[in-house]
């Protein structure tokens, strides 16, 4: 229950830094979707023939290793966090926080509108198995990450180069161990996507391989 309650009192504390970097992320969002219509004709044609490639191989049966997405799932969720946790170290650091928020943002946006774009409403049910299980995971947990980040460098700010009082150790331990929790949620996100979404996006195929002939 202590537990609950300081969690729920740290949400409060940084309710502005959690508005902040969700608005920043649904920036990024709309900006991706936006991308696509930038694409040329050509991007766009070589895009749709690797997409309608990859929908044949996996409706002829064609196997996927599943451990091995895995750990490409999840290798490249705990470099994101783990880039956002040093950049909270840093003072300078901050605004890198902010434009890998904003990046995560602009590439779900992008992938979604592509589909969507391309495929209309198969599209958009392709992404709800393919992109969106995950990323209801993924997306709490970096923009907690980032919070976290962005709390402890403003701490530093304020503790060390200000008024230079306190001790740096419970920060730091609080910080760390909350990006270390998220990474157990993204161990989660990367065990669904690397076996459970190959197994709903082979459902999902046979319907989408006739938009390619």
């Amino acid at each position: 229950m202590n537990k609950n309650l300081t969690m729920k009192q740290y949400m409060k504390d940084n309710l502005p830094l959690f508005i902040f970097v969700s608005v920043l992320f649904i920036i990024g969002v709309v900006f991706g979707a936006v991308m696509v219509n930038a694409l040329s004709l050509e991007q766009k044609q070589e895009m749709t023939r690797h997409l309608g490639s990859f929908f044949h191989e996996v409706n002829d049966g064609a196997e996927f290793d599943s451990k091995q997405s895995f750990v490409q799932a999840f290798g490249m969720h705990m470099k994101w966090i783990l880039l956002i946790w040093l950049f909270g170290l840093s003072v300078i650091g901050l605004p890198l926080i902010l434009v890998l928020d904003f990046l995560k943002g602009v590439l779900i946006g992008f992938t979604v509108g592509y589909l969507v774009g391309q495929m209309s409403w198969k599209g958009l049910l392709f992404a709800l198995v393919s992109v969106a299980p995950q990323n209801l995971i993924v997306i709490p947990a970096i923009l907690f990450c980032s919070v976290a980040a962005m709390a402890f460098s403003i701490y530093m700010i304020k503790n060390r180069f200000m008024s230079r009082n306190g001790s740096m150790y419970q920060p730091f331990m609080r910080y760390t161990t909350l990006t270390l929790t998220m990474g157990a949620f993204l161990l989660g996100a990367a065990l669904w996507e690397g076996y459970v979404s190959q197994m709903m996006m082979k459902w999902v195929t046979p319907m989408l391989v006739g938009l390619y002939g």
